[in-house]
């Protein structure tokens, strides 16, 4: 059975949302990132993805005391990523609570940096977020589209690498649902990597789909905060996020 991440992304200490990764698309929600958690968690899940939007246009960090807010509501576990770039930035973020790190931009421009901290901190603390418009990864909070393959990418970093987060950016915010075929393919290609599903989702059929399909996890966002999915609508798979 897949398992569901609710999102938070932050900028400001305030919870948004992003359409296709365009900031001057953003919709603010009036409950804050700890609210928003406690929520999650009442229901029933206990893993979060928390995107720092701020840190991931901006380069660095920028909303740490977020995260260690996050951190003391206590049996959660944090998966945290934007503008992680150095390693200082990388054990500032563990060191305010998170379980995890999601690095993306790093992984593109600076290929050894990422290799040497999946070696050294473990492919339980470091996880490859991928997000793509078609096959080509995007980079600086989706800003930027590089000339780097996804394909090429999680190959680069075989063996070792377990784990990878794939943001489909055309279907992000969209509710268009996501693309079963697209995460069966790199699954029959990297049977060793666990991907998480990203981008579009906005019903339980969706959802069901990427399940029938065996997508390990999948992240959703929007369509909890915009009302198209229901917290309790999730209980089938809240235990197992």
């Amino acid at each position: 059975m897949i398992q569901i991440v609710p999102a938070i992304d932050i900028i400001g200490g305030r919870c948004v949302r992003l359409s296709q990764g365009d900031f001057s698309r953003e919709t603010s929600y009036e409950t804050t990132p700890v609210e928003m958690a406690s929520r999650f968690m009442d229901n029933g899940f206990s893993s979060l993805h928390v995107v720092d939007l701020e840190g991931a246009k901006n380069g660095k960090p920028a909303n740490l005391d977020s995260l260690k807010e996050l951190a003391s509501l206590g049996d959660v576990r944090i998966e945290w990523g934007g503008g992680i770039k150095t390693r200082r930035d990388l054990d500032a973020v563990l060191e305010a609570g998170a379980s995890s790190v999601v690095l993306g931009t790093l992984a593109v421009r600076n290929p050894l940096l990422f290799k040497s901290f999946l070696d050294e901190y473990g492919p339980d603390k470091i996880t490859l977020g991928a997000d793509v418009r078609g096959t080509k990864v995007a980079v600086g909070g989706w800003m930027e589209t590089s000339d780097v393959d996804l394909s090429s990418l999680i190959r680069s970093f075989l063996p070792g690498l377990s784990s990878v987060i794939v943001t489909e950016i055309s279907r992000d915010g969209m509710f268009s649902g996501s693309n079963p075929v697209f995460f069966q393919s790199l699954m029959a290609d990297f049977p060793e990597v666990v991907f998480t599903a990203s981008g579009g989702i906005g019903s339980i059929t969706d959802i069901e789909a990427l399940d029938k399909a065996l997508v390990p996890r999948v992240i959703v966002g929007k369509a909890l905060y915009e009302g198209r999915i229901k917290l309790e609508d999730l209980a089938l798979w809240s235990r197992r996020g």
